[in-house]
């Protein structure tokens, strides 16, 4: 007994020994990149070398400590296919689609579900659900964990859309994909990696937190609470997922950082730049959204909104949905999920796949012309004027040189924003929805609400 015990436990070493594995995200039913070189990667415990064959086509990846990786032809969308990994094991991966694989992540706006969540609903989740079956839109999404160090492998399930698997899928991430799938005609695959209340530090490298963001460090010193410390969930939740070749990002976050707002532009750019610079795939698009208005919160939500605006000001190829006009006075996440996930898919689709004629952007601040004791207001992204569309006109202030802002009156005449206030006779300044609650009531012609904003920096 003991010598056939023995003879079990040889050969159940020696296929432990012998195991190819793939990283977990290469499983049935993904999506892969198109038009881009694809990434393939795993480990091996006693292999030199590891061949993968894909579309009739062999590819040959050397073992390094442990590790393998090769690259597939670059290829047009389509499916489904199969994918082999073959060492001294063999593995056959099937169903797979070729199309636009997109990184979604950020806190509990972004995690919530298409479903809803305790008593937080979702607006239109019954009929999005009812009509939400389609082979070509798959997710994956990865387990929560933190980590201390980076870790190489994480867990979750690549699923198909369906009523079942898309009601509990992120919202926002869900009607992005949706809207990027109707218009795209390619298979789409969301890989949601989120998590509710985390601050952007959390999402961040370590080596980034030690040298460009020092100053964030010290705001943690509750070390009980591993999920909101930095580095934790990059470590945890997107290192795992590098480098698997990707289309580019969505981002729904900041709400967790608003109280120590002041280097959030700092922060939030150099988080950007450091994912780009490690999945080594250039400077990929990255579209976020800007905080909703809130009733708690007081001024720190116009400044995170603020920091926000000015990320997208300063960094390459990023864009930001606006959503001040769908917040919630007592609630911080807001039922309008499919107009989040919309609005992002209007910067990708006009600037990530060059779809012309449509308006993607919501009025941003450009300049102010003082004519007596009107100011006339000039912005980007509204070529046709702006509008309020019958909404009472309200969160606009003027301050002439005593620095007091005043409630003001605001009218469009053709097109034209025009804010005065009897109180201010020369005024110099304007803020627009400078506050932490705030109903959006300036949009461009295209229906997309403006960015609140301020003419001074006092």
């Amino acid at each position: 007994m003991n010598k056939l015990f023995f003879i079990i436990s040889l050969f159940l070493c020696e296929i432990g020994i012998a195991q190819v594995t793939p990283n977990p995200l290469f499983q049935n039913n993904m999506v892969l990149q198109r038009h881009a070189p694809i990434a393939v990667f795993g480990k091996a415990n006693s292999e030199k070398s590891v061949e993968v064959t894909f579309k009739n086509k062999s590819y040959i990846a050397k073992v390094e400590n442990g590790n393998w990786k090769i690259f597939l032809d670059e290829s047009e969308a389509g499916g489904p296919f199969e994918l082999t990994i073959k060492g001294k094991n063999e593995i056959v991966l099937s169903n797979i689609l070729i199309g636009e694989v997109w990184i979604c992540s950020g806190q509990s706006n972004m995690e919530m579900p298409v479903k809803g969540n305790k008593g937080q609903p979702v607006i239109g989740s019954n009929l999005a659900i009812l009509k939400s079956e389609n082979s070509q839109i798959r997710f994956f999404e990865v387990r929560k964990k933190t980590a201390s160090e980076p870790l190489e492998t994480c867990e979750g399930d690549w699923k198909m859309a369906t009523p079942e698997t898309v009601k509990e899928f992120s919202a926002v991430a869900y009607f992005y994909g949706k809207m990027l799938q109707e218009n795209l005609n390619v298979p789409i695959g969301l890989i949601n990696s989120s998590w509710g209340g985390t601050p952007a530090e959390a999402w961040t490298p370590k080596e980034i937190m030690d040298t460009e963001l020092k100053e964030f460090n010290h705001w943690h010193t509750d070390k009980s609470i591993p999920q909101k410390l930095p580095s934790q969930l990059y470590n945890g939740m997107i290192h795992p997922l590098e480098p698997y070749t990707i289309k580019g990002a969505i981002w729904y976050q900041g709400e967790a950082n608003k109280t120590y707002h002041q280097s959030y532009t700092k922060l939030f750019s150099a988080m950007i730049k450091s994912w780009r610079s490690r999945w080594n795939q250039g400077d990929f698009p990255f579209y976020f959204v800007q905080i909703a208005p809130l009733a708690w919160g007081g001024e720190d939500q116009a400044f995170l909104r603020e920091k926000q605006l000015k990320t997208m000001q300063s960094v390459p190829n990023t864009g930001m949905a606006v959503t001040l006009d769908i917040g919630e006075n007592e609630n911080i996440h807001p039922a309008e999920k499919q107009k989040v996930g919309e609005r992002l898919a209007l910067w990708a689709l006009a600037k990530t796949y060059d779809f012309k004629g449509i308006e993607y952007s919501g009025p941003i601040y450009k300049s102010i012309n003082v004519n007596a004791n009107k100011v006339e207001i000039e912005f980007d992204f509204a070529p046709n004027g702006v509008a309020n569309f019958g909404k009472e006109m309200s969160g606009f202030q003027v301050a002439g040189e005593d620095k007091v802002f005043q409630d003001a009156e605001a009218k469009i005449v053709k097109g034209q924003l025009e804010v005065s206030s009897e109180k201010v006779q020369k005024p110099i300044a304007v803020r627009y929805g400078w506050a932490a609650w705030v109903d959006g009531s300036l949009f461009n012609t295209s229906g997309l609400p403006a960015s609140s904003f301020r003419t001074d920096n006092w």
